[in-house]
């Protein structure tokens, strides 16, 4: 019986370890003589022989090894796993990734932990091995693939087959290694693998998914020519996303002098058998270990852009308002996903990708109220039309291949959620590892913890910054055409010199709609969100059509106040029943039923023709998959609930549901829509409900609702205002971040109510007062806030920098920042704008340079503020720091994390302190002298071993261990000669092999 043609994944078949192994073998140094003398971790790069002084081979012998390796491939018996004009391009590419082997920074021990896969992946994602891959085909990257994994375990079985290699927790998997490969090698020979039929679906699975997603509407440019849908990377705009209160959480903070801190523990090493397990409260006098707080401190407190927000975490809930951007984000992410590398040249999204992307609308999944889908039914439950493998979703998902995004949460009624929350933790439980995981809510529809225990990391998109908003300005007079280019800069002016307007441009979709409402008014703009969404239903309901010329072409000619009768039954329906899309059926019998009533409806002929022409030329309702329905946007439907509930007189639903988050804007758009008697009826309705709250939280949520619900109103009775204010006060302050957080959605006006700084009773309420205030997306609160400038808490003064990014830079730098006490402080600096501010100011404020700032703009700003400490993180570009040696006066203290291309920080100090996370720890190659180091360990298995390489003689030594729950393993230390002092914060427990420690050495701790 001849053999069946070979798949293209099969490369296992032809290449058995027999072939391997020796070519593998050849990469590596092999022992010699005295090798076996130490009992420590090498690095890669002393293990490859093609490095270093002593190299056996030439980076020309490897690629030669590497086309060895591909032409037995090619001349095995069966079909060859790629076309063969490619051998030449895979062999270069292979032999890229071999040669990446010396550039990882990593040691045995840890590529062993590691395991073949990962070491395989971090190999073809080094920048040089992804240029190489770009251009292959489908086929020969999956050959790649799988080669560089079987290399990479012949790699791992070496390691753990030399004489030095350091076991200790890995003599299980060292003994185990050579029998995984024998077995490897007969199940490989006798067993066809999925991955060929896997890998052609996906082959047309991610194209699918890049054109479906690929595209979304920027309101208002489909007018006269232009198209409805535009191209997402022409249209899509990267926004920020940060830890919901900025820096005041609970994470600690605060300046200290190196040594025992107040409420630490110092235990003479000759005494300690054990390390205390005591946790007194932290206090907020500075006595902590030596860390400055900045705008960003804390483990997720630095904005990041959103679309990297899975870079550097595996599960995500993040919240946004209405029009905030979550759909368009779930959309970029899926595409970028689909994309391959030649389609993302920067390498920006390419922590995505090899992720097989599912998206996953919860309106679309609850529609009918049945059970959420398994893996299998993913694709057929959102209306993919193509059919995969069976079992393929649960072989992506179980390799933790996933790249899972669930969108809205909000849009599933208040009474399903716990049934949204099980399904997502069944499938955590089932496919928890490896995998990606993005869930989007508006902010207040689920509790802060909603998904905290199961490792989710709760970030909100931050409102539109003023240079968003200027950028998307830009971008979209681009798109709309060379006829709307004349509208672009006097929109500008506006949004910079009207605040009222500046005020509603705060995420993408009002500022398409102030940007197309601008043009088509020809630079007339409506005040207020009412006006706005009723120019805009103008604009979408009667003069889309008029301006394309376009003649009733579905038989069906309506003015828009019929129209707006009709479609506001569905949108009352669909809130009313805790839905955001519905059955066409469904929305077709509503509209049908109502025709009779509204007689120029009922004149216009054939009611289904009625139905089809406000479904697919108003422009407002869509067919958003096969037989379903729903508004092209949440705000339209909320706007028209509000008005049906005002026509009517529903006053009994409204305040039934004014804590329902579902209905915010509905409340707020009923105040709108009614006239001054009816809102003095709808306020005095909502104090009454208020007042029969079950519970706190009820209660506030009620009143603020109805607190932000005034600045809607045309007219308001002051005793009726006096009342509502009174009320609201009696929450004020707020007892924890959450009411905090709550009692800002109310707007300015709920300044006034906030105490001023000498009323304040104590340091809690202070920040509590600051963080609402922060908060508030007005301007207004700039003036509030300055006069917390001097507030002797950091805490307090932290919040204040943590907020500068939320209003006008100037204005902001000049009466807050300027203002603000500096000591224990960093400011932080992460553009231009924020770095000219601070070089302007006197010196004596630590400077924080966050993200990806130029080396010339940094050396500019340290020389005019001469800052006695400085901090950098997030920023890929820098190499070194010798462009701090022309600052006037070195700073005392240097703070480096998440930088991973900086390696030399040898041309500062010497410094009083030095302070890394253990990210830096692991690249940096050169330091300075130091009277202290600090490191804050945040890997998911932390490790010191660095420290006596770095810092032989260091005498006094700072760990942070607060963000992971592995234990540090303290032993390496005694190899520090000149250690005399440790501080240990976090739980006692985590830090082991403190018994190790010399008798010289005082050790305190400080429980987290």
């Amino acid at each position: 019986m001849g053999e069946s043609p070979m798949e293209p994944a099969l490369i296992g078949t032809r290449l058995a370890s027999a072939v391997l192994s020796p070519l593998v073998r050849r990469l590596l140094v092999q022992e010699g003589s005295g090798a076996a003398l130490t009992d420590r971790p090498v690095r890669l790069a002393g293990l490859v022989s093609f490095r270093g002084e002593k190299r056996t081979l030439t980076e020309r012998d490897v690629r030669r090894l590497a086309g060895t390796l591909v032409r037995e491939s090619l001349t095995r018996p069966g079909e060859p796993p790629f076309p063969g004009d490619e051998a030449e391009a895979v062999a270069d590419a292979l032999s890229r990734c071999l040669l990446a082997l010396g550039e990882l920074e990593m040691d045995d021990v840890q590529a062993v932990r590691h395991g073949h896969r990962e070491l395989a992946r971090r190999l073809r994602t080094t920048p040089a091995a992804r240029r190489a891959a770009g251009g292959l085909s489908a086929d020969a990257t999956l050959y790649l693939d799988s080669i560089t994994e079987w290399a990479c375990l012949h790699i791992l079985q070496f390691f753990t087959q030399r004489s030095s290699f350091v076991a200790r927790t890995l003599v299980e998997q060292s003994r185990t290694q050579a029998e995984l490969i024998a077995k490897l090698d007969e199940l490989i020979l006798r067993v066809p693998r999925t991955d060929a039929g896997d890998a052609a679906f996906e082959r047309r699975y991610l194209p699918y998914v890049a054109r479906r997603h690929g595209h979304l509407t920027i309101y208002g440019i489909d007018l006269h020519e232009s198209p409805d849908e535009w191209p997402l990377d022409v249209a899509y705009l990267c926004l920020e996303a940060s830890a919901r209160t900025g820096p005041s959480g609970d994470w600690p903070a605060g300046p200290a002098a190196f040594g025992p801190a107040a409420g630490s523990q110092t235990v003479p090493t000759g005494d300690r058998p054990t390390v205390p397990h005591a946790r007194p409260e932290p206090t907020d006098d500075g006595g902590r270990w030596p860390r400055r707080t900045s705008g960003t401190d804390g483990p997720e407190a630095e904005p990041v852009p959103a679309d990297q927000t899975l870079a550097t975490h595996d599960r995500v809930l993040l919240r946004g308002v209405a029009g905030s951007g979550k759909t368009t984000l779930v959309q970029w992410l899926a595409v970028s996903a689909a994309r391959t590398a030649a389609e993302d040249p920067d390498g920006r999204m390419a922590h995505l990708r090899d992720r097989v992307p599912f998206v996953l609308p919860l309106r679309t999944l609850t529609r009918h109220g049945e059970r959420l889908p398994a893996p299998d039914a993913f694709l057929s439950a959102v209306g993919c039309p193509l059919t995969p493998p069976e079992g393929w979703a649960d072989r992506v998902l179980t390799a933790g291949r996933g790249l899972i995004l669930v969108d809205g949460v909000d849009e599933v009624p208040e009474a399903e959620r716990s049934r949204t929350r099980r399904w997502l933790r069944d499938l955590l439980g089932a496919y928890g590892t490896g995998n990606r995981w993005l869930v989007t809510s508006r902010p207040s529809a689920v509790r802060d913890d909603w998904l905290t225990p199961d490792g989710f990391t709760d970030l909100t998109l931050s409102p539109m910054s003023r240079r968003a908003v200027t950028a998307f300005v830009q971008r979209w007079h681009r798109a709309a055409g060379a006829d709307a280019q004349a509208y672009e800069q006097p929109l500008r002016n506006a949004l910079r010199g009207k605040r009222d307007l500046a005020a509603l441009a705060t995420n993408p979709l009002m500022c398409g709609l102030i940007c197309a409402l601008h043009r088509d008014r020809r630079g007339f703009l409506p005040r207020g969100r009412k006006a706005l969404y009723e120019a805009a239903l103008a604009m979408l309901l009667t003069r889309r059509d008029r301006e394309r010329d376009v003649d009733a072409p579905s038989g069906v000619d309506l003015a828009e106040a019929p129209q707006i009768q009709l479609i506001q039954r569905l949108a009352y329906w669909m809130t009313l029943n805790g839905r955001t899309q519905m059955d066409r059926s469904r929305a077709e019998s509503l509209v049908t039923g109502a025709i009779p009533a509204v007689p120029e409806a009922a004149a216009a002929g054939d009611p289904r023709a009625v139905f089809g022409h406000l479904l697919h030329r108003s422009g407002l309702l869509r067919e958003s998959s096969p037989g379903a329905v729903d508004f092209v946007h949440r705000t339209f439907q909320d706007f028209l609930a509000a008005k049906a509930i005002v026509d009517e007189w529903h006053i009994g639903v409204l305040t039934r549901h004014a804590a329902d988050d579902q209905w915010e804007d509905v409340v707020r758009m009923s105040v709108a829509h009614a006239r001054p008697r009816e809102c003095a009826e709808i306020f005095t309705e909502l104090l009454a409900a208020a007042d029969a709250a079950p519970d706190r939280a009820t209660q506030l949520r009620i009143l603020v609702v109805a607190a932000a619900a005034m600045e809607q109103a045309t007219e308001i009775a002051p005793s009726v205002r006096e009342t509502l204010l009174s009320r609201t006060a009696e929450a004020i302050p707020p007892r924890t971040v959450e009411e905090a957080r709550a009692l800002s959605a109310a707007g300015p006006l709920v300044l006034d109510l906030l105490p001023a700084p000498e009323h304040t009773a104590d340091d809690h309420v202070a920040r509590m007062t600051v963080v609402t205030a922060s908060l508030v997306e007005s301007e207004a609160a700039v003036p509030f806030l300055a006069r917390y400038a001097g507030h002797p808490s950091v805490r307090v003064r932290s919040q204040l920098v943590w907020a500068w990014d939320r209003y006008d830079h100037d204005e902001y730098a000049r009466d807050v920042i300027a203002a603000v006490d500096p000591s224990g402080l960093y400011f932080t600096v992460r553009n231009v704008e924020q770095a000219r501010s601070i070089a302007a100011l006197a010196g004596g404020r630590a400077v924080h340079f966050q993200g990806d700032l130029p080396g010339e703009l940094i050396t500019a700003t340290v020389r005019s503020c001469a800052p006695p400490a400085v901090r950098i993180s997030r920023n890929p570009q820098l190499t070194d720091l010798t462009w701090l040696r022309g600052a006037p006066a070195s700073p005392e203290d240097v703070e480096i994390d998440r930088c991973p291309a900086l390696t030399d920080l040898s041309a500062v100090g010497p410094l009083t302190t030095l302070l890394l996370d253990d990210s830096q720890l692991a690249v940096v190659a050169r330091v300075p002298d130091t009277e202290g180091v600090q490191v804050e360990l945040r890997r998911a298995v932390p490790d010191l071993r660095r420290i006596p390489e770095l810092f032989p003689g260091l005498p006094s030594l700072s760990v942070v261990h607060l963000w992971q729950d592995e234990p540090v393993d303290l032993s390496p230390l005694t190899a520090v000669d000149g250690l005399r002092r440790i501080l240990l914060v976090g739980d006692p427990a985590l830090f082991l092999g403190a018994d190790d420690l010399a008798a010289r050495v005082s050790l305190s701790v400080r429980p987290s």
